[in-house]
């Protein structure tokens, strides 16, 4: 079976393109008069630059793709660490809230005494970083 086509089909470029030879009669740099007419070969010159930017714009958008993906990735990464810190964050000031919480039970308890004993314990360690300070 053949199958019959009609004029200006698509294998006739240069009727689907509309496309004519420039009025200098050269039609490309590649002009070869002796294999294909001229206006055939400029629409298939037209046609492979057509498809060489096809294929750059399509490598261009899948690096596009790549680095959105890469960039979502990230994201989730970043929200799942920064989840996590506000968890240990949490805890973090929950046990230091429990800690001042009974220094200040103790306190109550002891009264002043407690007082005394941290700025006697203050006052050492001060006397022992001057002297270890000076000794160096």
């Amino acid at each position: 079976m053949h199958r019959i086509r009609a004029p200006g089909s698509l294998r006739d470029r240069s009727g689907l393109l509309g496309v004519t030879p420039p009025a200098s009669g050269r039609s490309s740099p590649f002009n070869d008069p002796y294999t294909q007419p001229a206006g055939h070969r400029y629409a298939d010159d037209l046609e492979g630059q057509n498809d060489e930017m096809l294929d750059g714009l399509s490598t261009k958008v899948k690096l596009l793709k790549d680095i959105t993906i890469g960039i979502g990735n990230e994201v989730r990464e970043s929200t799942k660490q920064l989840s996590q810190m506000n968890d240990a964050f949490s805890e973090t000031s929950g046990v230091l809230a429990g800690t001042f919480r009974r220094m200040n039970n103790m306190a109550e308890r002891h009264g002043c005494r407690f007082l005394w004993y941290i700025v006697f314990l203050t006052i050492v360690f001060w006397f022992f970083i001057v002297v270890w300070w000076f000794r160096r």
